[in-house]
């Protein structure tokens, strides 16, 4: 098979494009032709060469909706997937997704999107939500299949009004790891908690740090980087807990940073189904998380984790606090996520799911 994949964001490292990276790569490995296009070069291109996985920028593909430049893009797009002419092209987030969709109807080339989380999921704020129902639904028919990440997902797509029978949900799945790689939950000097998440609008950490500031016997770890990072730093010195939060910055690989964790931590407005949970699971640490999107088709409440409500500092206290005073329950419960990251979690498994909705677009269209 020749395939295209199509992304926006090239500025971050974020689960979408884990996703196109990973795919790309046992793709290839498989045997099979790939080519990614993104948006104006950034360091995704860079860990995309890394992988030795050919890419291609648009320059003026850029996350925000601005009209004359978005027509610009579809010429664009059209006339790049007109030249590389693939078997099949695979869109991913709002704006590749819908943008790509048109291109590949003008160009008579069978399509998928994949919905990393809607744009317009609970939580998403106005008006920005009510513009993407919109665009999503109209563009919805121009797919030959949408990939939902949850069932959760999915069911949001339906109750808009798409076609149920184009809809069909594949959780995301990770590569294991080494051995060396596994966390041990049990340690204590200090308990450390980790979150992995860009600061921006969709993330939480504010409820985080405000939680943890009763809680002194931890440190909080930060992976990311984004536009509201300052703002957070602000917050820790405000809250008087700096020298227990450390910031990161990005990574493009954040296992050796969940090795040395005791927890995780995914706070958030709101979600699909979150990579970082999955990274978690299969480094074998509790999970805490917001009860947003499809985290709960993840983290089983009370076994490999806890999930709580939105924005509930209380809440996250009550169960940071229990997680911490408690190794034996971490280490129970890391167990446990590891153990559901292996049965259902495992790259394998979504990739073969993946691979056989190519192959049945493909027979549809008659080109397998």
């Amino acid at each position: 098979m020749k395939l295209l994949f199509i992304v926006t964001r090239t500025d971050t490292f974020g689960g979408s494009l884990i996703h196109v990276r990973d795919t790309t790569y046992y793709l290839k490995k498989q045997g099979e032709e790939v080519q990614v296009i993104t948006g104006k070069k950034g360091i995704y291109n860079q860990v995309l060469e890394q992988y030795d996985i050919p890419n291609v920028a648009c320059k003026s593909l850029v996350q925000p909706i601005k009209p004359y430049q978005d027509g610009k893009t579809l010429a664009e797009l059209k006339q790049l997937i007109q030249h590389y002419n693939p078997d099949l092209v695979s869109t991913h987030s709002s704006k590749a997704g819908i943008l790509g969709r048109i291109a590949c109807k003008l160009n008579n080339i069978p399509c998928l999107f994949t919905a990393h989380g809607w744009a317009f999921t609970k939580g998403v704020p106005q008006p920005k939500r009510s513009i993407y129902r919109t665009l999503e639904v109209m563009a919805a028919p121009l797919a030959d299949r949408i990939i939902c990440v949850s069932e959760q997902d999915r069911q949001i797509g339906i109750a808009s009004g798409m076609n149920p029978k184009k809809l069909t949900t594949v959780h995301n799945g990770m590569p294991d790891i080494s051995p060396n790689l596994k966390a041990d939950p049990s340690q204590s000097n200090p308990v450390s908690i980790i979150m992995v998440a860009r600061f921006d609008q969709q993330k939480d950490h504010s409820t985080l740090l405000k939680a943890i500031k009763n809680i002194p016997q931890v440190e909080v770890n930060l992976i990311g980087d984004g536009p509201r990072l300052e703002e957070i730093k602000h917050l820790s010195k405000k809250l008087e807990i700096q020298d227990r939060v450390n910031f990161l910055g990005l990574s493009s690989d954040v296992s050796h940073f969940l090795a040395k964790a005791s927890i995780f931590v995914l706070i958030s407005h709101w979600e699909g189904f979150p990579r970082t949970i999955l990274e978690a699971m299969r480094a074998g640490l509790p999970v805490v998380a917001t009860d947003v999107g499809g985290v709960k088709e993840s983290v089983l409440d009370g076994v490999t984790g806890f999930c709580i409500p939105r924005q509930n500092v209380l809440a996250l206290e009550e169960k940071l606090m229990l997680l911490v005073k408690n190794p034996d329950l971490r280490t129970k419960m890391g167990k446990a996520g590891r153990e559901r990251y292996e049965k259902e979690f495992t790259f394998e498994r979504m990739l073969k799911k993946t691979l056989s909705i190519y192959k049945e677009v493909l027979s549809e269209k008659g080109k397998q």
